[in-house]
């Protein structure tokens, strides 16, 4: 079984979070005002949504690799709808516009795409989440 673990400290200065796996970095924070948020990173929400389509295009990637076809242009836009209190995530919608280099049609990537993408089948599954407070090093 594989795992990936990400680690995430304060910044100092600021109430935001900075959170790294290996060389690469994000900021989250709040929107600006909001819990003494500033507005220097992604929220909660986007940050599940941009992992929900990054996920998808690094999935197209492989997907073409595997086909042995070329890619062309990539947009992807997610939408997620958040309701209640505490607030959840209730949908997720992605649009995909996918060019062939070839200029054919892109459907069979898409869909090899959709079987393969962890976070979408993982997330349409569920999953469990365990929080457990940490002793202080």
């Amino acid at each position: 079984m594989a795992s990936v673990t990400v680690e995430l400290r304060n910044v100092e200065g600021t109430q935001a979070a900075m959170g790294w796996a290996g060389a690469h970095t994000v900021v989250v924070d709040r929107p600006e005002g909001k819990a003494g948020g500033m507005g220097l990173g992604f929220n909660g929400a986007q940050l599940l949504a941009l992992a929900l389509g990054g996920c998808f295009c690094n999935d197209l990637r492989y997907a073409a690799h595997e086909l042995g076809v070329a890619l062309g242009r990539i947009v992807v836009s997610v939408t997620v709808e958040l309701e209640g209190t505490p607030l959840l995530t209730t949908a997720a919608t992605m649009s995909v516009q996918c060019d062939m280099e070839d200029g054919s049609d892109a459907s069979a990537v898409i869909e090899k795409a959709k079987a393969i993408c962890m976070v979408a089948n993982s997330l349409g599954r569920g999953f469990p989440v365990a929080i457990a407070q940490a002793a202080h090093a």
